[in-house]
């Protein structure tokens, strides 16, 4: 395949430009975005980011879970395409980059094939995939996992959010399902564009992230019950407290995730205390494990250990546990072939760069499944991510974009 000239550049300027204007739908109280899925905001924003990919030149097809395909077709229509995109729904209190950069990105990619006069053999798709974030409607990367094959759609359609409104109902509602059966297209590769969510990229100083892998993840969920009583007349000795009994098991996740520096982490994240009143020793706890590697191996050995450590520490403290697999994925390993086509193009346009692994689950790392399939990485400020404060840079985005589109160009085989 013929690499594209290293001249080649997005407009940096008008990707930016398009990134503040999406910010304008669904604001957040405190600078980022409120664009939850399924939301009239994110109706709005996918009204938006359709009229734009029209203004490309591009067609746009739309399945049964909403996921949006925008198309611009290559010299050989019946090559496969090679798609690229990420997606547009952000937490309730997230940053104007996670996901919106993959999306906007794949469309600068596109105007700037327009503004240089670039064809491709290949068409080249840009997508939204729907749900990717999972705070209305769990899990995450909900619609991507549909089209993959790893969920079913009545399952996907039946999810309810925590007012108890379906997944379905709710797609329908905003006016975004779609007529195509989802996972019916087919691809010839997948590049997901994606801010780090991390600090490493920054703290190294360099412009670009090559994904080689995605870490694992194994949530479970426990809950630990003990016995309801006062917080003043209940005597030490005698008392069942499910708090401090789930205080003693965190301990034991971080000392786990620690015996696997420096790739494995280990968290809870969500925490619930019964009855929570600050008079009444907790009769019950529910927490979620939350562990990562880009292992399998050790995703198992950290489950077991905790399994095995919970168990012991309740039947020393006279409390019930139970342990409930509430979600996860195998690690990922990315496409050899794109993988070295994103570390050929951070080198053709002279940018920094270094492998990394993911450390959050995109969709990519299920369209890994699929297609052969890459991501790329631009830093971001602090690594904060998931939070109205998230921040990157005019020059990091661009770098980012830059790279991906040569990886896309290379792949989809410029012509001339």
């Amino acid at each position: 395949m013929a690499a594209p000239a290293s001249n080649l550049r997005i407009n940096a300027d008008r990707l930016w430009d398009s990134l503040m204007e999406m910010a304008k739908i669904g604001p957040g109280v405190a600078g980022g975005n409120n664009r939850q899925t399924l939301t009239d905001e994110d109706g709005e924003g996918r009204a938006l980011f359709q009229k734009w990919c029209e203004e490309a030149g591009c067609t746009m097809g739309l399945d049964t879970m909403g996921n949006m395909f925008a198309r611009y077709e290559g010299t050989d229509p019946d090559a496969l395409p090679v798609f690229v995109g990420s997606h547009l729904d952000t937490q309730p209190t997230g940053g104007k980059y996670d996901g919106i950069l993959g999306v906007l990105g794949g469309l600068e990619l596109l105007r700037s094939m327009n503004d240089l006069g670039v064809k491709t053999k290949h068409p080249i798709v840009v997508t939204n995939w729907t749900n990717e974030e999972g705070t209305r409607f769990a899990p995450a990367m909900l619609a991507s996992g549909v089209f993959a094959g790893m969920h079913t759609q009545d399952w996907a359609h039946a999810r309810e959010d925590a007012e108890g409104l379906k997944f379905g109902d709710e797609l329908a509602r905003i006016g975004w399902k779609g007529d195509e059966p989802v996972g019916e297209r087919k691809m010839h590769a997948f590049f997901e564009l994606h801010i780090e969510q991390g600090p490493i990229l920054e703290a190294e100083g360099k412009d670009v992230g090559v994904v080689t892998h995605g870490q694992g993840l194994s949530w479970t969920q426990v809950t630990v019950t003990g016995k309801d009583a006062h917080t003043g007349s209940t005597p030490m000795p005698m008392r069942k407290n499910a708090g401090l009994g789930m205080a003693r098991m965190l301990e034991q996740v971080e000392e786990i995730a620690w015996s696997h520096k420096p790739d494995a982490v280990g968290a809870a994240g969500h925490i619930d205390v019964y009855p929570n009143s600050r008079n009444v020793i907790p009769g019950k706890v529910v927490f979620t494990v939350d562990f990562r590697s880009p292992q399998l191996d050790v995703i198992k050995d950290m489950e077991t250990r905790f399994k095995a450590a919970a168990q012991k520490i309740a039947d020393d403290m006279g409390l019930g546990v139970e342990f409930e697999k509430v979600g996860g994925f195998d690690p990922v390993e990315f496409d050899e072939g794109c993988v070295t086509a994103v570390r050929n193009a951070a080198e053709r346009l002279g940018y920094s760069h270094r492998n990394i692994v993911s450390g959050a689950g995109h969709d990519a790392c299920w369209i890994n499944r699929m297609a052969p399939t890459a991501m790329v990485m631009c830093p971001c400020v602090d690594g904060l991510s998931h939070n109205e404060a998230e921040e990157i840079s005019k020059e990091w985005a661009a770098a980012g974009a830059d790279v991906l589109m040569h990886a896309v160009l290379e792949t989809a085989e410029v012509q001339g």
